[in-house]
């Protein structure tokens, strides 16, 4: 009798599973319903509207997200320049107080990063959200022009990192919004070029201002450097808010045609719908998916190691400077290898998002970057130490931007989990910064900087592996027509019955 009893409640349990699964299905069937204008276009006007609305989004958010990013990261970065024209020296700092302020900025950016996330996804106006933080730092930029000291400088740094931290993570969740999986790789890449771009201007900026301005109005090199590149950062930012949009559903520029297709085809693209409104996105309950979620974890040691890699950037001015030239020379000689890092950066992820592969475009990448610190740590001549140094940021950051794209591949939804693993990873992959910036010692070779950077590549390497065999278990399952959480599961012979793609995680 008891087995029959045991037996009639499994019964019941499988129907009760099954009535909440057939609901489910139900429940997405119709959320994948399209919307009236896109049901009515033919498949011709459906390719030539959503065409047209890719580029005319390209033309309004990338340019100006592009501009921001060069200016938060040349604001963020230009201690490492005026370290060169003067700063150090005029504020009499000691090596570790100089490497204290360089490590301050990253505490700021880490305490703020998954806060101010959560509050774009609530609000859901990054139009106004994102130029309001950018107007906050251009002034604390152009306000460090005024520190007479280590304590002002660290004051300023602090709240510089605690603003800027709003921007990158922002960025990406911005871009995750608009752009479906595929195109979203390239995109990365666009907006991660702003960085890269701004470390080939850094120095030639810098060269400029060293030359023509050092002593002007009785104010040293490295104080119009913060002067000038501050105020450029405040007029930007109040021209941005006449330009970016917002989120698909509260951009006021699009038709309603290309509103309905905008938010459409991201649906689509995920299996279910994205961004709605401000009353449906909860700061806990998208933390707590995150956090919940295994992806979430491996993502954020891989960004994490990739990152205390990409640290030599902060330190790149004084790298380039054991090669024993002049300071105008020095400077000048950093931007080389920016310009390579922007040119294979695009084309390795265009080639991703081309094929929709991840793991080979995120690894192979870094192999050149591991070749890069070790030649550097191992000889002192010119020819092959200077060839590191143009192999260091492009064999990091390559493979950097596509990793970046990876997150929102991995997470796609809710939104408010997606937005807060993206704060989440980016804020501690930037925590490597903090400790990073005190490896730098021992010119010129700086032996243990380059050996952890070898270390944090191969254990980057070690991430991508793992997490390529996590998503290639989630596909077979969703293949299978399993429930994945964040996604929907879809029988490969429904799919083939439907006419349809299923949602699979990019690989």
């Amino acid at each position: 009798m008891a087995a029959t009893t045991a037996e009639k409640t499994s019964i019941e349990l499988e129907a009760a599973k099954s009535a909440a699964e057939h609901v489910d299905n139900a429940t997405v069937r119709r959320h994948m319903e399209a919307p009236p204008l896109v049901r009515d276009l033919t498949p011709e006007e459906r390719k030539r509207l959503e065409a047209h609305l890719v580029r005319k989004i390209d033309f309004r958010l990338l340019p100006m997200i592009v501009i921001m990013y060069i200016l938060n990261y040349l604001d963020r970065n230009n201690i490492a320049t005026a370290r060169l024209a003067g700063l150090q020296e005029e504020l009499a700092l000691t090596n570790p107080q100089y490497q204290t302020c360089v490590s301050i900025l990253f505490v700021g950016y880490i305490l703020m990063q998954i806060p101010s996330n959560l509050l774009l996804n609530k609000i859901g106006l990054p139009a106004v959200y994102l130029p309001s933080c950018m107007v906050v730092w251009g002034i604390i930029s152009a306000a460090t022009a005024g520190t007479q000291g280590f304590s002002g400088l660290m004051a300023c740094r602090f709240f510089l990192g605690f603003i800027e931290a709003a921007y990158f993570p922002g960025c990406l969740f911005f871009l995750s919004s608009w752009y479906t999986r595929k195109e979203l790789g390239f995109r990365t890449a666009m907006l991660y070029s702003g960085s890269l771009i701004s470390g080939a201007f850094a120095g030639l900026i810098a060269a400029g201002i060293v030359d023509g301005l050092d002593g002007d109005m009785g104010l040293r090199a490295w104080r119009w450097l913060f002067i000038i590149e501050g105020v450029i950062t405040i007029v930007v930012a109040f021209g941005s808010f006449f330009i970016l949009p917002n989120f698909p559903r509260t951009t006021k520029w699009l038709t309603e045609e290309e509103r309905q297709l905008a938010v459409w085809r991201l649906q689509e693209d995920i299996g279910t719908d994205d961004w709605v409104s401000s009353e449906e996105q909860t700061f806990w309950h998208g933390m707590k998916l995150a956090f919940a979620d295994i992806k979430t974890w491996i993502l954020m040691i891989m960004l994490f190691a990739i990152v205390s890699a990409g640290s030599v950037t902060n330190f790149f001015p004084s790298v380039v400077e054991t090669l024993g030239y002049g300071t105008i020379e020095t400077l000048l000689l950093t931007t080389p290898p920016y310009v390579l890092a922007v040119i294979t950066t695009f084309l390795n992820s265009w080639h991703a998002d081309r094929t929709g592969e991840r793991f080979f475009h995120v690894s192979l990448p870094l192999l050149f970057g591991v070749a890069a610190f070790i030649i550097a740590a191992t000889t002192v001549k010119t020819a092959p130490r200077y060839l590191a140094m143009m192999l260091m940021v492009p064999g990091v950051y390559t493979g950097y931007v596509v990793a970046l794209a990876w997150i929102s591949n991995s997470i796609p939804r809710p939104p408010a989990k997606r937005a807060a693993a993206l704060a989440a990873i980016n804020a501690v992959s930037n925590a490597s910064s903090i400790y990073a910036s005190y490896l730098y010692t021992g010119a010129p070779r700086y032996v243990m900087a380059m050996s952890v950077n070898c270390a944090m590549v191969a254990l980057a390497v070690a991430m991508a592996i793992t997490l390529r065999l996590v998503l290639g278990h989630l596909n077979k399952k969703l293949s299978r027509g399993e429930h994945v959480e964040g996604a929907i599961a879809v029988f490969e012979g429904q799919l083939e019955e439907e006419g349809r793609k299923g949602f699979r995680f990019l690989v």
